[in-house]
């Protein structure tokens, strides 16, 4: 049994994926940056910054840091002029519900703070997290595993005691980095055989498969 259990967002809770690449494309117009949205949508759950790294690099536009910034930062306005197309995956708010006051329960994305503090209060899931880490608070991007490391350190528990819920590679290798306990779920963009390359304890297709997440948990 977990003592605890850290949700990522993006992909997971939340079908973010149209949103979160048309922030991300209004954002590279001001540089004129063309890029596929395939090649942003593979790499949610690095974090703003180094996708927009990423993407300039292979782009071949030259940036520095002063750039980088200012392009988080409208990336972040645009996400969130865009959050009425955000909506939780059905069983998301059944499954919280189901784990809450039996386990500590934590968010751990690589998203922004300006984006998650208002995507939890818009849904209306604020109330269950005790913790919420985001790339704010972490110098390494998944797949590192800082970010559930210092989820689970605020949250008082050690990691063998934590059981993550992921949707992408990224977090699937940080989670078993972490030594922690991990469900990979098949709503996000990357599919089951290179999720499961990474060694997850269970793959679910949603999250309505709650009896199997919840076993997995709780037993």
């Amino acid at each position: 049994m977990f003592e605890t259990v850290i949700f990522d967002w993006d992909g997971t809770l939340a079908d973010t994926k149209q949103v979160v690449v048309a922030s991300f494309q209004k954002a590279l117009s001001e540089v004129h940056c063309k890029i596929s949205d395939k090649f942003i949508d593979w790499r949610i759950g690095i974090g703003s910054a180094e996708t927009f790294r990423e993407i300039l690099r292979s782009a071949k536009v030259r940036f520095d840091e002063t750039l980088i910034n200012h392009l988080v930062k409208k990336k972040i306005q645009n996400e969130i002029a865009m959050s009425t197309g955000v909506h939780l995956f059905d069983g998301a708010i059944e499954l919280l519900e189901s784990l809450q006051g039996k386990v500590k329960l934590g968010l751990a994305s690589m998203n922004d703070r300006e984006v998650i503090n208002y995507m939890l209060k818009m849904t209306s899931i604020l109330r269950f997290f005790d913790v919420t880490v985001t790339a704010d608070d972490v110098v390494n991007c998944k797949p590192h595993p800082e970010i559930f490391l210092n989820c689970a350190c605020k949250l008082g528990s050690s990691p063998e005691k934590c059981g993550v819920i992921e949707d992408s590679i990224f977090g699937v290798e940080a989670a078993k980095t972490a030594k922690m306990g991990c469900i990979a779920v098949l709503t996000g963009v990357h599919p089951r055989k290179l999720l499961e390359k990474a060694n997850p304890d269970l793959v679910v297709d949603s999250l309505k498969e709650k009896g199997r997440i919840l076993n997995f948990i709780l037993l």
